[in-house]
């Protein structure tokens, strides 16, 4: 019988010390600088980063030039990003212009921008030969669950059940190859693919939800802002419920490592190490925030006859889901650290607030201030 992908890892001695899920200092109170961050990169890196220029780009990109390698991107040039004067800029069409690339070598792919696995097909048929590792980041959304579901809105995971050999999405009856592709099953058909064009040097990191600086979605942005409001804050359902996020800067400088040690395998990479509450989530966010401010929780039944939408009017909350605490183990042991939520709550909310008003007055997801009043004050009347 073949190993499954952690006996591989663990073989192979990328999993070492630290395994835990508590809340042990080597685990989710790990800080940048500390640790595997720490070290000295072993050589300089010829990187070619697919994309660069989108949420998590700008930092990978700055993070891998402070570690002292040569950093390539290609985009279609249409983003005018900040970066450091040393960075290649290659301008490219993922879909049909990859002349940029033609006759080129590199170290190591970061491919952090697939929008369509027909990308990834092209790209790793390229460079399969003209570069070690292709570092793919894929997402907690290849996994095969269904989707949110009221009915068990109420459960509360003590304990992840998704470790990186759970069953990911597979195509659908009838599907063929260059079909479209929803999102989940998009990511594990490349995986798949990454994994054909460079076996045994391809690296699949999965994150949860991305968040921090530079997050246009709103999606964690909601609680610090709205926390900075002040008032009364509708906190939704039970504050046990488990939840994960990740910082866009633990997860970015992560990968580069990852490209530093020539490390392959499949990683979930979400966080933090320890297991985190919706109520911890929110004390946390809270402790950096100078605006008094009372949390009301309200239970889920209530406002599942309200209408309220998980994920959406209450962003980065689903109660029950299991993609909300997944295992984590092989990517800490891997050198994934994570700064105190506090502190990635602190600097989005200063980021926020340095944001255009337009932006800000149009957010992507979250309720009204309007809306919120709405539930609590219909809350409030069924308490007597």
């Amino acid at each position: 019988m073949s190993p499954t992908r952690r006996e591989f890892i663990r073989t192979t001695g990328v999993v070492g010390a630290g395994l835990a899920l508590g809340g042990s200092a080597a685990c989710g109170g790990t800080q940048p600088g500390a640790g595997s961050s720490a070290e000295s990169p072993p050589e300089s890196l010829r990187i070619l980063m697919l994309g660069g220029t989108g949420f998590i780009g700008p930092h990978m990109v700055r993070y891998a030039v402070e570690r002292g390698h040569q950093v390539s991107i290609f985009t279609r040039g249409r983003r005018e990003i900040d970066l450091p004067e040393s960075v290649e800029r290659l301008v490219g069409d993922r879909n049909d212009d990859h002349t940029a690339l033609e006759g080129r070598t590199w170290d190591v792919v970061l491919d952090n921008n697939a929008q369509d696995y027909r990308w990834v097909q092209k790209s790793a048929a390229l460079l399969a030969d003209a570069a070690q590792q292709y570092v793919f980041v894929s997402s907690i959304s290849a996994y095969a669950l269904e989707g949110f579901g009221w009915d068990r809105s109420e459960e509360v995971m003590l304990e992840p059940m998704v470790d990186e050999d759970y069953a990911r999405i597979e195509p659908p009856e009838g599907w063929r190859d260059g079909d479209d592709a929803p999102y989940g099953l998009m990511k594990t058909l490349s995986e798949d693919i990454v994994h054909a064009a460079f076996p045994g040097r391809a690296t699949i990191v999965r994150p949860g939800l991305i968040v921090g600086p530079g997050d246009l979605t709103d999606r964690f942005t909601y609680w610090p802002v709205r926390l900075d409001d002040g008032g009364e804050v509708l906190a939704p359902g039970n504050p046990d419920h488990a939840n994960q996020v990740i910082d866009q800067r633990d997860l970015t400088e992560w990968i580069v490592r990852l490209a530093e040690n020539g490390t392959a395998g499949d990683f979930n990479a979400t966080g933090p190490g320890e297991r985190l509450s919706m109520g911890a989530m929110l004390e946390q966010i809270g402790s950096v925030i100078d605006a008094p401010h009372e949390l009301t929780w309200v239970p889920e039944a209530f406002l599942e006859g309200q209408g309220v939408r998980p994920w959406q009017d209450l962003p980065a909350w689903i109660p029950g889901d299991p993609l909300m605490y997944v295992d984590v183990r092989d990517a800490i042991a891997a050198g994934l650290t994570f700064r105190p939520l506090s502190v990635t709550a602190r600097d989005t909310l200063a980021w926020d607030k340095a944001r255009p008003a337009e932006e800000r007055a149009n957010r992507r997801f979250g309720m009204s201030r309007e809306r919120e009043r709405e539930v609590l004050d219909a809350w409030r009347a069924t308490q007597g």
